[in-house]
Formats: structure tokens, C-alpha cells, sequence
């Protein structure tokens, strides 16, 4: 069973809101999943967060083989460097 770290979409005509999950590499777009590690909306507008994700699930599921595609793959990388801006913001 291969894989995928990838996007399902959601939201209305023209306002997508995409599911950051890991699901079968062959399976459909918007079909079942394993589990859903996040969320991403393009076009947030006001108190709308753009990009929530669980980098540390993303990491293990990478490591037990699941693939990034390339989209998912810079969204990871934008939220790694996200991260440590709120953490230091916390404290």
C-alpha cells in the first residue's frame, strides 16, 4: 500500500479550501484517507488562518514511506519556517 501526502480539495466555486491528508497514492482525489494532518486556503481573507499543519506528523508519515507530492512537499517547508516565528511569539 503506497502512500501520498496530498491535497484534498473543499470549499465553494472559486474559494477552495484544501485537506492536507495522507492517503493512497492510487486512490481518488477526494476520497478516503488515513488521516488528515492539516489544512490550506489560498485565498484566506481577514481572521482566516492560510496554512495549519502538524509538521511532526507530516514527518513521521515521511519516515514510514509516505511521499510528499511537490505542492504538499513547499507547503512542509513554508510551515517549518512559520513555526518557529509563533513559538518564539508565545513565549
Amino acid at each position: 500500500m503506497a502512500l501520498k501526502i496530498k491535497l484534498q480539495r473543499g470549499g465553494a466555486t472559486h474559494n477552495p479550501i484544501y485537506r492536507i491528508v495522507v492517503a493512497e497514492a492510487r486512490g481518488r482525489r477526494d476520497g478516503r484517507f488515513v488521516e488528515k494532518l492539516g489544512t490550506y486556503t489560498p485565498r484566506a481573507q481577514g481572521q482566516q488562518i492560510e496554512l495549519t499543519l502538524d509538521v511532526e506528523r507530516a514527518d513521521y508519515w515521511t519516515s514510514v514511506g509516505a511521499k510528499a507530492t511537490e505542492t504538499v512537499g513547499g507547503l512542509i517547508k513554508r510551515a517549518r519556517k512559520e513555526a518557529p516565528a509563533s513559538v518564539e511569539a508565545e513565549a
